[in-house]
């Protein structure tokens, strides 16, 4: 009994999908504050892929530090963020 239950267990496991990783996804943005009007262009990393799913958490983790969400630009992935560090400066992976 002890060795079957041994068998099913290994069965089980061998059978169960790998988990994935999570895919790294970043967002470069655009937001503004008002009295007075600051912008900033940022990059920030999101758990959503798309362009549509992190606009959502772009504008919500924004709004907690006060700014307004304009737009998400692109979602992209780790071989983008060299290029637009320069641009965002201190909003560089800051939220």
């Amino acid at each position: 009994m002890k060795q079957m239950l041994s068998l099913l267990t290994l069965a089980a496991c061998l059978a169960a999908p790998p988990t994935v990783a999570a895919a790294e996804c970043y967002a470069d943005y655009k937001a503004k504050q008002d009295a007075p009007l600051r912008l900033h262009y940022g990059v920030m990393q999101v758990q959503a892929c798309s362009t549509a799913q992190a606009q959502a958490e772009v504008a919500d983790r924004l709004s907690a530090a006060g700014w307004t969400l304009l737009n998400v630009l692109s979602v992209f992935g780790p071989e983008g963020l060299q290029e637009r560090k320069a641009d965002a400066g201190a909003y560089y992976l800051r939220f």
